[in-house]
């Protein structure tokens, strides 16, 4: 399976998972330690330089997994269509790390409709062979078990691309009594959580609570989802989020070992790394 977060530079992980004098330009080489996924929202907003890119390939090994967003002018102002020039120029720019792209994300905005599938299905069937796509929906008649959800769900098997779950229960079952969670409540979508898979590489985007064990009871369902996936012989993506991020980290290790519990995984690597030992630094 891949895990990770929704980014790999957050300026509060200094003190729980970069180790002393830490750059920014090296914690993705830090956080790849840790995880082998990220999801890179940072192309939804900007397009990155070319030696963005190629730093970003320097940082990771090809045991890691990148998932990028396709640009929000794409998904959210062209609503997929008339944008085949930018689609080609954005996959062009990001072609050094094709074979780290895990997923491919469109996420789309509640506007985003019935009416509007035939554009899904026209970009996905156009994009390259051998791309791995994810497609997260909003609009609440792709959440109401209809005829329209089925038909979503029946075209991206037809294409082989992934239905993205999105679980932001955690941060609406508390009062927003934080700055992080009248933020989070306000600015994530409060949708359904269908669990299903459409695809060989589903994804699964939880958003915690800043106080982690009151994750627990969501999650539980999780710990029996993703090992049925694994012993499907697919490849689970497990994004973990919570309100502000700052307990991120501490909350994707938790999940990970209890998952554990349940299926043979491999060990993650501690989130502290060990600091050299000062006494015997001295001597040397």
């Amino acid at each position: 399976m891949r895990l990770g977060m929704t980014q790999w530079s957050h300026n509060s992980w200094q003190r729980v998972f970069y180790p002393s004098g830490t750059k920014s330009g090296e914690r993705l080489a830090r956080y790849a330690e840790v995880f082998n996924s990220v999801e890179g929202n940072t192309t939804f907003y900007a397009s990155p330089s070319h030696a963005t890119v190629a730093n970003w390939k320097a940082a990771t090994s090809d045991a890691f997994s990148f998932t990028f967003k396709f640009p929000q002018p794409v998904t959210h102002q062209m609503m997929l269509r008339h944008s085949d020039e930018m689609v080609s120029e954005f996959i062009t720019l990001m072609q050094p790390l094709h074979e780290r792209i895990g997923l491919w994300k469109i996420q789309l905005p509640a506007a985003f409709g019935p009416e509007n599938l035939p554009d899904l299905k026209r970009f996905l069937s156009a994009m390259p062979k051998g791309f791995k796509l994810g497609v997260e929906v909003r609009h609440l008649a792709f959440f109401a078990k209809g005829e329209e959800e089925r038909a979503l769900n029946a075209m991206l098997m037809e294409l082989g691309a992934n239905r993205i779950i999105m679980d932001s229960r955690p941060v609406f079952a508390v009062p927003p009594d934080t700055d992080a969670l009248v933020d989070a409540q306000q600015k994530k979508p409060k949708v359904p959580v269908h669990a299903i898979s459409t695809a060989e590489t589903p994804m699964v985007r939880f958003i915690g609570d800043p106080t982690l064990e009151r994750n627990d009871k969501f999650f539980a369902n999780w710990l029996k989802k993703i090992p049925v996936w694994i012993n499907e012989g697919k490849t689970p993506y497990l994004f973990i989020h919570t309100a502000n991020n700052d307990e991120a980290p501490q909350l994707a290790a938790r999940y990970y070992e209890k998952l554990c519990e349940h299926i043979t995984l491999p060990p993650l690597a501690p989130l502290i790394p060990e600091q050299p030992n000062s006494s015997q630094m001295n001597l040397l």
